[in-house]
């Protein structure tokens, strides 16, 4: 397995995107600290599922041992929250090797109707909650003399413009960027980081549109490959992202989206 002996940190995993790549790499062999904000019995779930997925054991050390997982509650807008969840993680496990930034959240809201609590509420989670994630991670990697992994999960909306979610977009937008710089700060230390950018994914935050005939045929048809990813889709790529098959890849963004990027246009 490509992540035997390693620890990954997968933030907003307790249900949808988040849960499918603590799954996935806890069959590449991972050890996985699952985080949650307010949903604890979506977390247990996912803790028997990559309990499960690892199988039967893992060689550490020349040792076989049983995958394990952890949840740890922590609200990624909160500065305090962030820190104590990374710590503990490390406190639970020994180490940290890899971080996916998956969680986030987004509000639907005219552009001029935007409240400055709704601006911070998005701003906080998707931007400057994965800021200081990922700061306490390399904190910790540069004293420990490690190389390590960082997976960020953006959106096809750090590129392509989504009305009345300008929020949203501005926090993907600066994913983008604050990725590409860390790619050039970081590599000294031997940590890479990318993004991976889904388009329209089968989770729970989608039901609305699944269940709309009309509004979901609209939107198949600007996907090329005529339909909506699922959240196995994007744990692919990023347990590719995590090992070191990936190695030389750093900076960049990985679209997860059926094509729908270049062939999108607006109803």
């Amino acid at each position: 397995m490509r992540l035997d002996g390693q620890v990954a940190l997968v933030t907003g995993s307790s249900q949808g995107i988040g849960q499918a790549i603590a799954i996935r790499l806890a069959q590449e062999g991972a050890d996985v600290v699952i985080n949650y904000r307010s949903n604890p019995k979506g977390a247990e779930e996912t803790l028997e599922k990559v309990k499960a997925a690892g199988g039967s054991c893992h060689m550490v050390d020349g040792h076989c041992d049983s995958i394990e997982g952890f949840t740890v509650q922590a609200d990624l807008g909160t500065m305090a929250d962030v820190q104590r969840m990374v710590a503990d993680s490390i406190t639970h496990f020994g180490k940290l090797d890899i971080l996916v930034n998956n969680a986030g959240v987004e509000k639907n809201a005219d552009f001029w109707d935007v409240t400055e609590a709704d601006y911070d509420a998005v701003l906080n989670v998707n931007l400057k909650g994965v800021f200081f994630a990922t700061q306490a991670l390399v904190k910790h990697l540069r004293d420990t003399k490690r190389p390590g992994k960082i997976i960020n999960i953006s959106s096809v909306h750090e590129e392509l413009p989504f009305p009345h979610f300008a929020a949203y977009c501005a926090s993907k937008g600066g994913l983008k960027m604050l990725t590409r710089n860390l790619a050039i700060e970081l590599a000294p230390l031997g940590i890479t980081i990318n993004n991976v950018a889904p388009g329209a994914i089968e989770t729970p935050i989608n039901t609305k549109l699944l269940n709309d005939p009309q509004k979901l045929g609209a939107l198949l048809q600007n996907i090329p490959l005529g339909r909506l990813g699922k959240p196995g889709d994007v744990a692919s790529i990023v347990a590719f992202l995590a090992s070191s098959e990936s190695d030389y890849v750093t900076g960049t963004t990985f679209f997860v989206d059926g094509g729908l990027l270049w062939n999108y246009q607006e109803q």
